[in-house]
């Protein structure tokens, strides 16, 4: 049969690089089949109109609860009170400026985190006593509560930035550190075998060889390391009132106390719009990287 006559010519090298670009562009004829070439407009709001539907939905159904009447209008208000008192904090009540230095600790804290988990993950990595020693132990730390070391921080370093800072680094550092290793842990052998016969050794075999294979453990790793710092920060914000730097969890602990339940629900929803937009601008683009990498996805 044709089929098999050239399969024979393939193996036994009786005809040229023709007969097996025939055989390879058949090969690729079994993947899926390319997108459609559609405009940046199109697919911007392909991938808009989804958040925007749930969005929607939740707003509503907000807002039909507050019809209920399950609590009083001074405890629960509806979505056109919150959102008329968020405009008014965002122009007048110093909004922009809660949100600048809730950002501004969580840069800070999340890159000192990532250095710190990355050298940790490093160290476990490449040393068995190493990863027999604190593999665990990282573990733990990631395990704990944010709100129980809040007591420890305190007592350490008083009602300042470094407590809050400190706090942050516990809760996001162990998790990126697990991630890396998480992701190296799942390197096939191979690949490894494959770097050394190309000559990788060690700074070269992780620039070249661990750290792009273990990018999909390692990318969960920061997204759940940024969720544990971002929830660590607010956690500090609502504990630790510093003059003149006051954050979003800072307004909270305020609203809170003053029974502001519509400047309390402001603060909450800038919180979420703040999340959304981390996740799909930074980690979701971050995830669909690491899928076309691994020809999970096209680009």
């Amino acid at each position: 049969m044709a089929g098999e006559s050239l399969a024979e010519e393939i193996l036994t090298g009786s005809t040229g690089s023709t007969a097996l670009d025939v055989a390879l562009s058949g090969l690729d004829a079994l993947e899926i089949t390319p997108e459609e070439d559609v405009s940046r407009g199109a697919r911007v709001w392909a991938a808009t109109w989804p958040k925007l539907l749930a969005v929607g939905g939740s707003i509503l159904l907000w807002q039909i609860v507050v019809w209920a009447h399950l609590k009083p209008d001074y405890l629960l208000p509806g979505p056109g009170t919150v959102f008329g008192r968020l405009w008014d904090d965002i122009l007048h009540g110093g909004m922009l400026d809660s949100v600048g230095v809730t950002m501004q600790r969580a840069a800070t804290g999340y890159g000192i985190a990532l250095l710190l988990g990355m050298a940790m993950g490093i160290v476990v990595v490449r040393s068995g006593v190493a990863r027999a020693a604190f593999g665990s132990f990282i573990t733990g730390l990631q395990t704990m509560p944010s709100i129980a070391w809040f007591p420890f921080a305190i007592l350490i370093f008083k009602l300042s930035e470094n407590a809050i800072l400190f706090v942050v680094l516990i809760g996001a550092a162990p998790a990126i550190a697990n991630g890396l290793i998480s992701g190296v842990d799942h390197i096939p052998p191979i690949m490894f075998k494959a770097g050394r016969v190309l000559g990788a050794r060690r700074l070269k075999m992780w620039w070249y060889i661990m750290l792009p294979a273990s990018l999909p453990g390692l990318a969960a790793g920061l997204k759940q390391g940024w969720a544990f710092a971002w929830r660590s920060l607010l956690a500090g914000e609502l504990f630790v009132a510093i003059a003149g730097r006051n954050g979003l969890g800072t307004r909270l602990s305020y609203a809170q106390t003053n029974l502001d339940a519509p400047g309390l629900m402001s603060a909450m929803v800038t919180i979420l719009v703040i999340g959304i937009v981390m996740d799909s601008l930074f980690f979701g683009r971050l995830e669909r990287f690491v899928r076309v990498r691994w020809g999970l996805s096209r680009s």
